[in-house]
């Protein structure tokens, strides 16, 4: 079987639409609320979650033999702690003032049930290469929302991207004003049940039988 066979791709792309996390499976939805009323911050916590949870399912899938049932949740918490901690201390080094900005939310990867969830139900049970697809595919899935979510709430709500003014001056002169409800956590849930909205409109396959 090659490294990307059809059935690989399908690991690796169905996460992005079909199977998104965040869209199909509801998982995830917390943080989706939490961090995302800026681009930058979004981005961060997307590709940290994309990190760990590639990084564990490789850890877990070449352990999988070796971990005694009874004791592999614990064996994942500690997985996920370990690469949480690290890239955690990454950003206080490199990236602080976002660090800031995730505040808690960065640590509470270990508990986001994407990451949990895959670990149990795909790395446990399948070899490191499609386990690390896995990962990176359910990463850049619950991403690409929060991406989404994070660049209408900061454009919409606050006229910026990346903290740079976007939305001409002549806007606001002609009376146009920045929506603050898009900066607040309920917002996120409607940008995300819009987006939900949208992508079961285009995909039938989706849409619940009657």
């Amino acid at each position: 079987m090659g490294l990307l066979s059809s059935k690989n791709k399908s690991i690796l792309f169905n996460p992005l639409a079909k199977e998104n996390p965040i869209t199909v499976q509801m998982l995830g939805v917390c943080s989706a609320l939490a961090v995302t009323s800026k681009l930058e911050p979004s981005i961060v916590m997307a590709a940290s979650v994309i990190a760990v949870i590639s990084i564990a399912n490789v850890v877990i899938s070449l352990l999988r033999n070796t971990i005694p049932s009874r004791i592999r949740i614990i064996v994942q918490l500690v997985v996920v702690a370990a690469l949480v901690s690290v890239i955690n201390e990454v950003l206080k080094a490199f990236a602080y003032d976002v660090s800031k900005q995730l505040s808690v939310f960065i640590g509470l990867i270990i508990t986001n049930c994407i990451v949990m969830g895959r670990l149990e139900a795909f790395a446990l049970g399948n070899k490191p290469w499609p386990a690390f697809l896995d990962g990176l595919g359910n990463g850049a899935g619950y991403g690409i929302i929060l991406i989404i979510v994070g660049f209408f709430r900061e454009l919409l709500g606050s006229g910026t991207l990346f903290g740079y003014q976007v939305i001409p001056d002549k806007l606001y002169e002609l009376g146009y004003e920045n929506n603050g409800l898009m900066i607040l956590p309920p917002m996120a849930l409607i940008v995300v049940a819009c987006i939900i909205w949208v992508q079961r409109a285009r995909n039938k396959s989706l849409q619940e039988e009657k």
